[in-house]
């Protein structure tokens, strides 16, 4: 995994200091030129913070593809909705964006090796200074496997006989609360006889599957302004239907479609909008690998006269600049 807590840099939300600095958030670190302490007037000062708003995405999960596999979690779905998080001019924050979870070219039955597995399929968290946001779980397997759980979780595998089916995967782990741009996601649902759940998405709970051979729908995701446009993203993927089953919708805002034998495999989350992969049907060896979760991103939003910086690709929208981040880099306040 990349990115780790070593590298946070401080941050404060309304009032509240985020980690444990070593210099006052408050005011910002002091600086000094030409010998003399620089206070923000008769050098060319002003104020040496200022707040910005954010969207951090993390990577959706990869879907299951072992006879009914559930639908893989949307990746964690951290913002605020106005400028609220402090920064500090000419200072380097780290970015790093979560990649999507892996597709499996080989279909993994029941086994002592599959909870290992499962978590490499879990896509990848994604950082901006202090705000993490964690990888969307992956979908359950045949034989009653339960969903992972993530920034929003898995859906649950098949069942054989009716009644059974595995059970979702719980969203926003570990728990973010409202004030630093919580819930990141919601839970994956339950799976039926030969058909996997839905999972979370960032907007709503996956969808159970409904019964034999039907699919549950992957959640939806959450609409964002930020990037200067109405933008849905974070949707859950849907689960996937045994042979002649009927697969699960993808949730809105880039989850991917469920598969199910003989006519066709599932689809992988969108990319950067954290988008969980559907489950599939059948296994890698019938022509039904899994899929590959969506890429997450990190976007940060500023008043444009409060600073000349150039990270990422930026763009305008009224009295703000947006600056998006679609692979790792590092945001300069």
């Amino acid at each position: 995994m990349k990115g780790k807590n070593g590298l946070f840099t401080q941050g404060m939300i309304s009032g509240g200091t985020i980690g444990d600095p070593p210099i006052d958030t408050r005011h910002g670190p002091k600086t000094k030129s030409f010998g003399y302490q620089v206070l923000g007037f008769g050098s060319g000062g002003g104020p040496s913070t200022y707040l910005v708003q954010y969207l951090v995405i993390a990577g959706g999960a990869a879907g299951n593809n072992y006879y009914g596999g559930g639908g893989g979690g949307a990746g964690g779905y951290r913002t605020i909705a106005s400028k609220l998080f402090e920064v500090t001019k000419c200072e380097s924050y780290p970015i790093q964006v979560g990649a999507g979870g892996p597709n499996s070219p080989s279909g993994t039955g029941p086994g002592p090796d599959w909870p290992s597995i499962q978590a490499q399929r879990a896509g990848e968290p994604s950082i901006f200074s202090s705000i993490t946001s964690a990888g969307g779980g992956s979908g359950g397997k045949y034989d009653q496997n339960a969903g992972a759980q993530g920034g929003s979780g898995g859906g649950g595998g098949s069942g054989g006989p009716p009644g059974f089916g595995g059970d979702g995967g719980q969203g926003n782990i570990p728990a973010i609360p409202a004030p630093l741009g919580g819930p990141q996601g919601n839970p994956g649902a339950k799976g039926a006889q030969e058909a996997g759940g839905g999972a979370g998405g960032a907007g709503a709970t996956g969808q159970a599957a409904p019964g034999l051979r039907t699919a549950g729908a992957g959640g939806d995701g959450s609409p964002s302004t930020i990037s200067g446009s109405d933008v849905q993203r974070g949707g859950g993927g849907g689960g996937g239907g045994y042979y002649l089953g009927t697969p699960g919708a993808g949730g809105a805002g880039g989850g991917g479609t469920g598969g199910a034998p003989p006519g066709g495999s599932s689809t992988g989350g969108q990319a950067n909008t954290g988008g969980g992969a559907g489950g599939s049907g059948g296994v890698a060896a019938q022509g039904f690998p899994s899929q590959p979760g969506g890429s997450g991103v990190v976007y940060i939003r500023r008043l444009t006269a409060d600073s000349c910086s150039t990270s990422g690709s930026t763009s305008t929208c009224g009295s703000d600049t947006i600056h998006a981040f679609t692979g790792d880099g590092t945001f300069v306040a």
